[in-house]
């Protein structure tokens, strides 16, 4: 696997940690300290992961990268059960693997553009 794919993906599962902070403010009551920790964090989550974001568009095309990023619904699901104990079914892996086709689709496609030019 490319590196430029590992690092994208790295980004990607450091954006989807936000989720885990949302999910965490919406536990406590509204302008507690909790909810202003939480949120904090998901707002310096999203600062840092739009500096990578941006890093790692001038690697990979717009289209690869953006296909990518629907992996960040695989790390929510899979942060979910870890984190907040929601139940995975067997709808959810099948989605997961329409979105893994889906990638795969759009990263092999791209690769053959790039051999045509």
């Amino acid at each position: 696997m490319n590196k430029k794919y590992i690092v994208l993906h790295l980004i990607l599962m450091f954006y989807a940690i936000g989720g885990i902070f949302s999910k965490r403010a919406a536990e406590f009551p509204l302008l507690s300290v909790s909810f202003f920790g939480n949120y904090m964090a998901v707002l310096v989550i999203l600062a840092v992961y739009a500096l990578f974001w941006q890093k790692i568009l001038k690697k990979l095309p717009l289209t690869v990268a953006m296909a990518n990023k629907s992996v960040t619904v695989i790390w929510g699901m899979i942060f979910g059960y870890l984190f907040f104990q929601e139940k995975i079914t067997f709808c959810n892996v099948i989605g997961a693997v329409i979105i893994i086709l889906g990638i795969c689709l759009v990263v092999n496609g791209d690769k053959e553009q790039e051999t045509c030019t």
